[in-house]
């Protein structure tokens, strides 16, 4: 069995993860804490790494059962054929997560800069920065083919 992508509505990938789990699905859904500032407060929220897609482990021969949930729109397409991921990538996924990949804190690093990662699940890979924020950096792994957010820690 391959895991499959599921895209799905905006701002429903945890709920139709749980319905997924619920009905006796295998699922995924890649999730990080931030905290939501108000005016008059702040608060950790549980955000999808990926927006409107999750991971569904199912045999091909069932995959139309999922469109009993509410909430999924379609399966994600590459070459005329459902997406297919593999363990390992999701295996490295869940790592990245569970590790977390951060960066010491850096003055002067702009859009454009190589960045070399000095921890977390890609260790020793080189990157070019795409975004600089308050508390994250944004560096595009061009070898891989993604883009990953490198919390800063000591801010």
């Amino acid at each position: 069995m391959y895991w499959f992508v599921l895209n799905v509505k905006r701002k429903n990938e945890i709920k139709v993860a749980s319905l997924l789990e619920a009905a006796g699905f295998k699922v995924y859904c890649p999730t990080y804490t931030t905290v939501k500032k108000w005016s008059d407060r702040k608060k950790k929220v549980t955000k999808p790494l990926i927006a409107t897609y999750i991971f569904i482990k199912i045999k091909e021969k069932h995959r139309a059962k999922v469109f009993e949930i509410p909430g999924i729109i379609r399966y994600l397409f590459y070459l005329g054929e459902p997406a297919k991921v593999l363990n390992k990538e999701i295996k490295i996924l869940k790592d990245f997560l569970k590790e977390g990949a951060s960066v010491p804190k850096i003055e002067n690093i702009k859009p454009g800069d190589n960045h070399l990662i000095t921890n977390g699940p890609f260790k020793g890979k080189n990157g070019v920065v795409q975004e600089v924020g308050n508390n994250r950096l944004q560096v595009v792994l061009k070898e891989l083919g993604i883009k990953v957010t490198l919390q800063k820690k000591n801010l």
